[in-house]
């Protein structure tokens, strides 16, 4: 009897754990969060970006385009928007959702690659979402300074150029990657000026026994010169499960830290 007793009290805890982990994994939480740079122009004041993510097969919660609707100035997507098997429909609909909150640019991550790439390519271009493959925007303040927001492609797949994402950036400016992998940190150069990468694909490790997991939790961290973010992100691959790792999105504000020394 004692035997039947300990194993359904195992039974329970392990049911309580899986529902536990599935709330993680469907956190519709906003991280608000201050970035200063000692690098960005006065000029732009701040700027406020909402960035997300690895939403693979989630549909974005209305609560979550609420929180930031009318707070951000643009809005990245940070690769893995989708995935096999997700719907055209979905994707859709969750992009005119963030159309809803400010402009859209998007990159490629690895998974966006298992689901039609020509559809969803489509899909983007007809929505007005700007692709930033291999590419840099400009923006420009009332005073000529200049922000560049360049983005590579997937670079698990080998299509990553920031050579040509710098070049199309040109020589001045400040610079802000974005990345679907953070991992594109470990190239970098001081010559190429970046101040801050934007990245995902890692899940925060999505599951992590006693703090340990494949990958790093999310978080902000310098590297080699550059302040990054990597997203734990929206969505989940494999299992629809989260442990000490919950789902994130990110509206970051961007400004000037006069109080850094040169």
């Amino acid at each position: 009897m004692e035997v039947i007793y300990f194993i359904l009290g195992m039974l329970l805890i392990g049911s309580f754990l899986l529902l536990y982990m599935y709330r993680q994994a469907f956190t519709d939480r906003v991280m608000n969060q201050e970035i200063r740079l000692k690098e960005f122009p006065e000029s732009f004041g701040s700027v406020k970006l909402f960035f997300i993510s690895d939403i693979h097969k989630r549909i974005i919660q209305d609560s979550v385009i609420n929180e930031v609707k009318g707070k951000a100035d643009l809005v990245i997507i940070g690769g893995d928007l989708a995935e096999k098997g997700v719907p055209l429909e979905r994707v859709s609909a969750n992009l005119e959702k963030l159309k809803t909150i400010a402009p859209v640019f998007f990159v490629w991550g690895n998974n966006d690659y298992e689901f039609n790439s020509h559809e969803l390519d489509s899909l983007l271009y007809h929505l007005g979402v700007k692709v930033l493959d291999n590419t840099a925007v400009k923006f420009e303040s009332s005073t000529g300074d200049v922000m560049h927001i360049l983005g590579i492609d997937d670079l698990s797949l080998g299509k990553n150029r920031l050579d040509l994402a710098m070049r199309d950036a040109g020589e001045d400016g400040f610079r802000i990657l974005v990345s679907h992998n953070p991992a594109i940190v470990n190239t970098l150069k001081p010559e190429h000026n970046i101040s801050l990468v934007l990245s995902g694909h890692t899940h925060g490790g999505q599951i992590r026994i006693f703090g340990f997991g494949p990958y790093e939790l999310g978080g902000i961290k310098i590297k080699n010169g550059a302040t990054v973010l990597t997203s734990n992100g929206y969505g989940t691959t494999g299992v629809p499960l989260r442990l000490g790792a919950r789902a994130e999105t990110h509206l970051l504000t961007l400004a000037a830290d006069s109080k850094i020394a040169d």
